[in-house]
């Protein structure tokens, strides 16, 4: 006689019994409720831009590091990217240390030549990254404005991951990612509107727009994505160009010599506000006078025109690279039907 099995609490169906379940904490990260719920569009703006790099510098900090050395099954590429701010700026501070740790070795003499090179390499290394970062909105800025591509469209994607644990369901993250964040593959389905009461292609109607296509397109989507590839391409390689000529500006702005009138009444005591402000309003004088010194520059000749130099080919590469980009091959002439065809004449079509 066959009896129901209906006391058996568990059945295995393998010589080994199932994993403990997962750990408090894991359970705790289950049940963290995540700001979004499926992929979605941000919008691009100061707070948006500081909440998302906060929220990737924490965890890069924290979470993927502790996820890589386990090696848990869920650390993906998207986080070993983002862990590249980590040594990027453990760099940094090492550079800007280099010489300043070591200058109470030195003796006095050499204390007083040692210690405004360092401090000067220090401000460098901010000025590099500062100037480097901020000089990429000089192509996008413009690039927006004129062609009403926003090459920085950021948006949260919602990631299904695996399960760690026998129990564990429904494990979810978010990822911050850019719509054109790659050239061949875009993420469009982003771009259209759905189920909100505007057209479909109003992202691309815009565009169209901005570009001369017209603004009553049958299929504006289809016409215009090949034009905003082509954009990609020119602004990303205008900007990769642009922005180290910017850093290496920012580099040689910070080696001038008026900045040691700033070094020497500096303070990092942020509750006294006298001190402070004396060091806001030196920053500002050295940073005035340092600019003038850059572009006048010292010496003759080449040595003399040096910065004069560097600053306008830094100009020059973000303006031409804005040019560059408006220069659209599959842009449409703006010649007219009346402006080819002569109504006088006749014409034969075989």
């Amino acid at each position: 006689m066959i009896l129901p099995i209906n006391s058996a609490k568990k059945v295995y169906f393998s010589g080994k019994k199932q994993e403990q379940s997962a750990p408090v904490e894991q359970k705790e990260e289950k049940g963290k409720k995540l700001p979004y719920s499926k992929d979605t569009l941000l919008k691009n703006n100061f707070l948006t831009r500081t909440r998302i790099g906060f929220d990737k510098f924490t965890n890069a900090m924290t979470l993927y590091p502790a996820k890589g050395i386990k090696g848990s099954r869920n650390s993906n590429f998207y986080e070993f990217l983002t862990m590249g701010s980590v040594p990027y700026i453990i760099g940094s501070l090492m550079l800007m240390s280099v010489f300043n740790s070591a200058n109470k070795h030195f003796d006095v003499f050499s204390k007083s030549k040692a210690g405004p090179i360092g401090r000067k390499m220090a401000l460098g290394v901010l000025f590099y990254g500062v100037a480097k970062q901020i000089s990429k909105s000089f192509i996008s800025a413009p690039v927006k404005t004129l062609t009403g591509v926003d090459l920085n469209i950021p948006y949260a994607k919602f990631v299904n991951e695996h399960p760690e644990y026998p129990n564990d369901s429904d494990i979810t993250s978010i990822e911050y990612h850019k719509v054109y964040e790659s050239v061949d593959f875009p993420y469009w389905q982003m771009l259209y509107n759905e189920n909100n009461g505007k057209p479909r292609n109003e992202y691309f109607d815009k565009i169209s727009k901005k570009l001369g296509m017209g603004s009553n397109l049958n299929d504006s989507d289809q016409e215009v994505k090949p034009l905003i590839k082509e954009i990609l391409i020119k602004a990303k390689t205008a900007t990769n160009l642009s922005s180290y000529l910017w850093a290496a500006t920012g580099v040689a702005l910070a080696f001038q010599e008026p900045w040691e009138d700033f070094f020497n009444v500096m303070s990092f005591k942020f509750w006294d506000k006298a001190k402070i402000t004396k060091s806001a309003v030196a920053f500002k004088d050295s940073l005035i006078s340092s600019a003038k010194a850059f572009y006048h520059g010292e010496g003759k000749g080449l040595q003399k025109h040096a910065g004069k130099i560097l600053l306008g080919a830094a100009i020059a590469s973000s303006v031409l690279g804005v040019a560059n980009v408006m220069n659209i091959s599959g842009k449409p002439s703006k010649l007219s039907a009346g402006d080819v065809i002569d109504n006088k004449e006749k014409y034969v079509v075989n």
